[in-house]
Order: C-alpha cells, then sequence, then structure tokens
C-alpha cells in the first residue's frame, strides 16, 4: 500500500490531530445532553404525569449525536493512522449524518423555542388552577424563585418575586440556547472534518494509483 508523502503527511497527522480533538467535542456535546436530561432542576419542572416532552425532544438529539461523534471520532483516528480509503469513506458518511443531526439540534432548539416555552407555561397554569399548593407547583415556585402567574397571582408574594410564567420562559430560555448554540457550533467542526478526509482520501487514492 502506498503511503502519502509531503504535505499529505502533514494532512494525515493534522486530521488525526483534528479528529482527537473532535472525539473531545462529542465528549463534551454528550456530557451536556446528559446534563441537560437529568439535571435536578428542568427534571423537577417536567416530571408530571401530563408535562409536556418537547423539550428533551431536542436533549435526545444532543445525546445521541454526542455519543456517535466520539465513535466516528475514534474512527477516524484509526483512520488517519492506518491511512485506509474505506474507514475514512465511512468517517466522511457518518459525518454528514451527525452534521444533520447536529444542525437539526441547533434548528430544533432555536424554531421551537417559543412552543416549547408556551407548553410548559400552560402546564404550570392548569396545575396551578387545579391545585396551587402541590408538590410540583412548590417545585416551580421553588427553581423559579417565582410565585402564581399573571393572571392568578399570589396573595401574599415576597418582594421581587416574578409570576411563574415569565421565571419559565427565562429558564427554558438559556437551556434552549445552550441546545442551539452547541448543535449549530459542532456543525461547523464538523466541516473542517469533512474537508480533511476528503483531501486524505484523494491523496490515498492517488499514491496507491502511482504504485
Amino acid at each position: 500500500m502506498g503511503k502519502v508523502e509531503g504535505g499529505m503527511k502533514c494532512v494525515k497527522y493534522l486530521l488525526f490531530v483534528f479528529n482527537f480533538i473532535f472525539w473531545l467535542m462529542g465528549s463534551f456535546v454528550l456530557a451536556v445532553g446528559l446534563w441537560l436530561r437529568f439535571d435536578p432542576e428542568t427534571v423537577s419542572l417536567l416530571n408530571g404525569d401530563k408535562a409536556p416532552d418537547t423539550f428533551f425532544i431536542g436533549v435526545y438529539i444532543l445525546i445521541g449525536a454526542g455519543s456517535l461523534v466520539m465513535l466516528v471520532g475514534f474512527f477516524g483516528c484509526c483512520g488517519a493512522v492506518r491511512e485506509s480509503q474505506c474507514l475514512l469513506g465511512s468517517f466522511f458518511a457518518c459525518l454528514l449524518i451527525i452534521f444533520g443531526a447536529e444542525v437539526a439540534a441547533g434548528v430544533f432548539g432555536f424554531l421551537n423555542k417559543d412552543k416549547i416555552i408556551e407548553d410548559v407555561q400552560n402546564f404550570y397554569s392548569t396545575t396551578y388552577n387545579e391545585n396551587n399548593n402541590s408538590t410540583l407547583i412548590m417545585s416551580y415556585q421553588k427553581v423559579l424563585n417565582c410565585c402564581g402567574t399573571s393572571t392568578n397571582p399570589c396573595p401574599d408574594p415576597q418582594p421581587d418575586t416574578k409570576d411563574c410564567e415569565t421565571g419559565i420562559k427565562d429558564f427554558f430560555n438559556s437551556k434552549l440556547y445552550i441546545i442551539g448554540y452547541v448543535g449549530i457550533g459542532i456543525a461547523g467542526v464538523m466541516i473542517i472534518g469533512m474537508i480533511f478526509s476528503m483531501v486524505l482520501c484523494c491523496a490515498i487514492r492517488n499514491s496507491r494509483e502511482v504504485i
């Protein structure tokens, strides 16, 4: 098997370094996804029987993409070191899939932000009107430092206490922006990986044709 030489050898090692960083980024994405899924504050707000699960859809996409990024980063490193055109081709194909998933998570987080917040606000309002002393309502008030709704406020609110609809909006805005920025940011980095893998694949093919 022909070996890449000169500038292409530099590309080979750059691709290896990139894939190692890519693997680390996959670990980061997975960690962020797991944190958003199992964050005690978030779980306490969405653990009711009729609680909307729209928020967790974007989180699950992020977790799946992060896991796949770690796996693909590992095989990308192997493909670069072994100069395997097959592994690098598979790496490129997987990058396209992950790229789509990350963009989907990012777009989902941004485009569905208002709907997710509205669903949670409606869920809170319905639960509050049914029983404003339930454990779930107490969780909202404790986590968000809020009380009541804009149409049905608490009788004796503490100073600087906002209504829970505003608290829900502020809380989930921050979480959904994390999903959006992480998804789109990683997708941007993947473009570099796809370019590197294409260049190295072409170099390996040309070296074999020469031999």
